[in-house]
């Protein structure tokens, strides 16, 4: 499965991405061994992610992720977060 994702790093700052596999990229960002960006802001964690079908189309979120604001990127993630919720993936408290 492909993704675009959005990381929020410990300094408050958000990264955008794309992966073939979520669940190792986001634990190679943590390892320092993911991308030059966020080595120095770790830990970072998984805020927003979408699924694509093809290499192509999770890439072309991603760069239409890196061209939002930080105020559309914060919004998106406040949608997402709400929306996951709604769907019982917060309740595991």
């Amino acid at each position: 499965m492909n993704c675009a994702y959005l990381l929020r790093c410990r300094d408050g700052s958000l990264y955008a991405g794309w992966t073939n596999d979520l669940a190792a990229r986001v634990k190679a960002h943590n390892e320092g061994v993911g991308a030059k960006y966020t080595r120095s802001r770790r830990p970072v964690e998984l805020v927003y992610y979408e699924s694509f079908e093809t290499r192509e189309e999770a890439m072309s979120r991603e760069w239409h992720l890196k061209r939002l604001t930080r105020q559309e990127k914060l919004a998106l993630i406040s949608r997402f977060r709400d929306r996951a919720e709604a769907q019982g993936a917060g309740t595991d408290k």
